[in-house]
């Protein structure tokens, strides 16, 4: 079929705001127990909820929590991996209330509290079966103090489990993980003013039923390294992935120094912002399964340990993450950019094979954005990553000599990055007639340790610049309207989008969603995990308060000139609601277009449906209003 020639940016597309909540299912934190298969998945038609499925040795999917419970932890506010199952109970963190229930696998009837209410909140959890107690990382909170991180252990002999320290003194915690022995824990810890990815340390103890003795630090301990995942192999020898020589690799330790698995250029690791993140597992004593991304792709494969020979596997997926083995496979989340993420096992043999594919995605691949993998020059002639989609429509085509307006996407973090894997919410863009760069600027990861280190004290600098640069590069190529140039991002990326919109004159219009506008506020009005982060992005506060103002853009009003719609969850403890309602007072004080969005019921990000689907909506009207596209609809 022929394609009709239809002007950018208001293309009818099959891709709905509401197709985007009931499409697919997010998918999460894989684990292996016996005979059984265990996942996450993320619902944004049923509230937001998070289940916990498993998959038994029948190929029978189970959801196990009953509504209204919820997988999902409030530590560091990410949260993240808070399940384990022992024998034939699963243990669990509830949303509502981040108290660990227990569930029993065969009944499956309503679950049981096992720990009081309080002001506790738990991740990361394991079982000391020898001594009959989880172990987790507990986040205690009280009032008028900043909270206090540990390492608990909470018995299972009582139907309401006292919670004792474990170990405590750092500021943070991560990993608690048993040798299969039972007899020695690992963990990783850091500190004040370091994020997990700057500089932290990997642990190592004795355990008994009374505690720890002779703990001491087995890596990280020069200050500048960052550690990820440790984990036992079966024959009770500890792994884990540090940083030290720019790239995160997987490491031995064996007892008395660190030996690499294998050197690579690519890294086996992310940042640490969620519990319980994982890129390797055992298939045996001499295999490794993992994860590593190179240039932005993922990929998969297997190690040979006593060759140090890595075996990659083909497959069409480009987007992995949550790996665990099973059974002699590996099992991990997939995706590319026009498959859905599924979940999949790879065999030695590479046999790759589809295990559960929730998605529901009834849109053809015709209209789905190819992503080119793009590398240009900005700062320091740094050479920085982007993936480019160009307009997609099986039904429309632009109109002769019209170049297509172009949405700049910033990643959260800014510790963070974006990958290829099939992203609706950017297709909803690209089927409508909008080119679309989702960027890798400086300080992402998956390039190594110094690229992603460039934006210590630049933030609000290097990643502006590359974002200008994106869009001088692309329209030097004749492949956007340099004219028509919109930037969104959320969280650290709406303070990317205003600074853009601020300090620069590159882009026409921009949405920040639970973005930054004042860096003070964020320095002295945020939750403890992030509480320092600006430490390294900024510099010290107050003692560099200078800076903090410069590079705020509330404090520079007189450079924000075009029209911005903002969208804010209320609950928000990331990222304050008031920065969002500073910034749109001073808008409207100025007479330029603006747009506030607020859901009551939201925190940082937006889970439920009814809400993401408003929040695209309005934007999309927002942006055709803006560049008299055809909207139809003004957002509240």
């Amino acid at each position: 079929m022929s394609q009709i020639p239809k002007a950018y940016g208001h293309w009818p597309s099959p891709i709905s705001a509401e197709l985007i909540t009931r499409a697919a299912p997010g998918l999460n934190f894989v684990q292996s127990h016996e005979q059984c298969l265990y996942w996450v998945e993320s619902r944004p038609w049923d509230a937001g909820r998070c289940v916990i499925m498993q998959c038994n040795e029948q190929d029978k999917i189970t959801d196990l929590l009953p509504s209204p419970f919820s997988h999902h932890s409030g530590v560091h506010e990410y949260g993240g991996m808070a399940y384990t199952i022992h024998d034939a109970y699963l243990y669990f963190v509830n949303a509502a209330d981040q108290r660990i229930y227990r569930q029993h696998l065969d009944t499956l009837g309503t679950p049981i509290a096992i720990t009081p209410v309080g002001p506790w909140r738990f991740a990361d959890l394991i079982v000391d079966a020898q001594h009959q107690r989880l172990i987790a990382v507990c986040e205690e909170h009280q009032e008028q103090q900043e909270a206090e991180n540990y390492l608990a252990t909470i018995a299972l002999n009582n139907d309401r489990a006292s919670i004792k320290k474990l170990q405590a003194g750092a500021d943070f915690y991560a990993y608690p993980r048993l040798s299969p022995d039972q007899t020695r824990l690992c963990w990783i810890q850091w500190s004040h003013p370091n994020m997990p990815w700057d500089s932290s340390e990997l642990c190592l103890a004795s355990l008994s039923q009374t505690g720890i003795s002779e703990p001491r630090v087995i890596a990280g301990s020069n200050g500048d390294e960052a550690i990820f995942q440790p984990h036992w192999s079966p024959d009770s020898d500890l792994y884990f992935v540090s940083d030290k020589t720019n790239w995160w690799n997987i490491y031995h330790f064996d007892g008395s120094e660190n030996r690499p698995v294998l050197a690579l250029d690519g890294e086996f690791a992310t940042p640490l912002w969620q519990f319980g993140m994982a890129t390797y597992d055992f298939i045996n004593t001499d295999t490794i399964a993992c994860l590593w991304t190179d240039k932005g792709l993922w990929h998969s494969g297997f190690i040979d340990i006593t060759t140090a020979q890595l075996s990659p596997i083909i497959s069409p997926y480009s987007s992995m993450h949550a790996l665990a083995c099973h059974q002699g496979r590996l099992y991990t989340v997939a995706g590319a950019a026009t498959l859905p993420h599924e979940l999949i096992s790879i065999d030695q043999q590479a046999v790759v094979t589809s295990i559960y594919a929730p998605a529901t995605l009834d849109v053809e691949t015709t209209n789905l954005a190819q992503p080119k993998s793009i590398f240009f020059p900005s700062g320091n002639h740094q050479m920085v990553h982007a993936f480019f989609y160009h307009p997609t429509s099986a039904s429309y085509c632009g109109q002769a000599n019209e170049l297509p307006p172009v949405i700049v996407m910033c990643h959260g973090g800014p510790t963070g990055a974006t990958d290829s894997g099939l992203n609706l919410k950017l297709q909803y863009w690209t089927s409508r007639g909008f080119a679309v760069v989702d960027i890798n600027y400086r300080g992402s990861t998956g390039f190594g340790r110094t690229y992603r280190q460039a934006l210590r004290r630049a933030w609000g600098v290097a990643d502006v610049e590359d974002t200008e640069n994106a869009i001088h590069y692309l329209a030097q190529q004749q492949k956007i309207d340099a004219q028509r140039c919109l930037i969104r991002g959320g969280s650290a990326g709406g303070y990317t989008v205003l600074s853009a919109l601020t300090f620069t004159d590159t882009f026409k219009a921009g949405a920040s969603l639970y973005g930054i506008g004042d860096l003070e506020t964020l320095a002295t009005d945020t939750h403890k995990f992030e509480s320092r982060y600006l430490d390294s992005l900024i510099g010290p506060y107050p003692e560099r308060k200078d800076i903090y103002i410069a590079r705020s853009p509330i404090h520079h009003a007189e450079g924000l000139n075009c029209p911005v719609i903002f969208l804010q969850g209320l609950e928000d403890k990331v990222v304050p609601p008031n920065q969002a309602e500073m910034m749109v007072e001073l808008l409207r004080s100025k007479g330029i277009k603006v747009a506030h969005v607020t859901f009551a019921d939201e925190g940082h990000g937006f889970r439920k449906a009814k809400n993401i689907i408003q929040a695209m909506e309005a934007e999309l009207a927002f942006y055709q209003q803006v560049f008299h596209l055809g909207a139809d609809n003004n957002p509240n």
